[in-house]
């Protein structure tokens, strides 16, 4: 089997469905063309596949496959000329597989493969339009050297693999995977804070551009945008090489492990921590404090760590802290709980709107939502909304709208 023979690709499947579709290239007699078709339709649901089925999997395969060459082109490594004929011997296999001639299929399947309609909502919109990119200059391709300059510059300007296509990722079962519903929202949709958002693109970009960036910590009310803010970074940055993995409290001792998978990729990573908070009988943030700052390892230049909190020092403290017959050195005791917070070098305080501010938010998202209604009629409602439901804020806010929205 012709992959069998590659060198670099070698392995670029691990599914079982996939390697029955590429055997079909080689030997047609392994696969009849009815179970062909049927595994192709089933891959098109499992990939998102779409257009011609057979090169929209080679693309999505060739935009995953972490290999030597396509992670040396994502830290913008050169390539030697000993590694690029290697490379030329494998692509002479996979453009002849991108440019099979299909047109002996059965006419009934031949259209529908071809031309196969996108069937699945577009989760991620840049995803999306980078491979249906990808796979159309690859499918355009007249030579061996054209598909190599092609993918040469793909992998260089977009990376490989999950880290290269995906915004954001979560920790699970003790591997991070892509996190595929991503809200688009920005930080021009979060109304006010200016001052806040500014603190925040400031280390952010600080950080992308290699120069020295901090922690940061967003605290204060709730429901005032916090965890918005840090999210809509995503889509301000997530084409200048940003990604963000979401971890939680319960997961701080596998940060060693998570840190050492990301610190090998060309990326700027942060960790995401949302609604961070102690009690005092946990013993998470010793973890946490270890990975920030005091650890033998240094710590990666580009990773940092963001999270939110409705408490400032992040530690629950009560009066028994206070209390000098309980702790013999009591002013240690309280230190080990404030020393957590020290180690965010941007501290973030974001505070309830008052009323004009509350009433602006109400006004830019009846905008946005474009609700057609009286502007003192809104303000009103809006009014009778925040005394039932918690207070001015840009939670509240939002929950009016979408009732309202709800009611159209």
């Amino acid at each position: 089997m012709l992959l069998d023979h590659l060198i670099i690709y070698r392995h670029l499947t691990k599914d079982a469905d996939v390697e029955k579709c590429l055997s079909f290239i080689e030997d047609e007699s392994l696969l009849n063309e009815e179970d062909f078709i049927a595994t192709m339709l089933t891959l098109a649901e499992r990939y998102d596949l779409h257009g011609h089925l057979f090169q929209s999997l080679l693309t999505y395969l060739l935009a995953h496959h972490e290999n030597s060459f396509t992670l040396s082109l994502e830290r913008k490594q050169p390539i030697s000329e000993a590694l690029k004929e290697v490379i030329m011997n494998d692509l002479q296999m996979l453009y002849q597989m991108y440019h099979f001639d299909f047109s002996k299929l059965n006419p009934l399947y031949k259209d529908l493969f071809i031309d196969f309609p996108h069937s699945k909502p577009i989760i991620n919109q840049e995803i999306y339009d980078l491979l249906t990119k990808l796979q159309i200059m690859l499918s355009k391709s007249t030579s061996v050297a054209e598909f190599y300059e092609i993918l040469y510059n793909h992998y260089r300007q977009y990376g490989v693999g999950k880290y290269g296509l995906n915004k954001a990722f979560r920790y699970l079962d003790n591997e991070i995977i892509p996190i595929e519903h991503i809200g688009n929202n920005t930080l021009e949709q979060l109304i006010g804070y200016e001052s806040q958002k500014e603190r925040l693109k400031a280390n952010t970009e600080a950080f992308l551009n290699g120069r020295k960036a901090n922690n940061v910590l967003l605290y204060g009310d709730s429901g005032t945008g916090k965890s918005s803010s840090i999210k809509a970074l995503l889509n301000e940055y997530y084409k200048d090489g940003l990604r963000m993995v979401e971890v939680y409290k319960h997961q701080f001792i596998a940060l060693p492990q998570i840190i050492n998978e990301l610190q090998n990729r060309q990326y700027r990573f942060i960790i995401f921590m949302d609604d961070l908070s102690f009690e005092e009988f946990e013993v998470e943030y010793k973890y946490l404090k270890a990975v920030i700052e005091g650890g033998l390892e240094k710590k990666p230049e580009n990773i940092l760590i963001y999270a939110t909190s409705n408490r400032r020092h992040l530690i629950k403290e009560t009066w028994n802290d206070r209390n000098h017959d309980q702790e013999i050195n009591n002013n240690d005791a309280k230190q080990e709980k404030l020393s957590l917070v020290s180690r965010f070098g941007v501290q973030i305080m974001y505070i309830h709107p008052d009323k004009q501010h509350y009433l602006d938010i109400i006004d830019g998202l009846a905008s946005a939502y474009h609700l057609d209604m009286d502007e003192d009629e809104l303000h009103d409602k809006a009014l009778q909304w925040e005394i039932r439901n918690g207070g001015f804020s840009g939670r509240t806010a939002k929950q009016f709208i979408h009732m309202l929205l709800g009611k159209k």
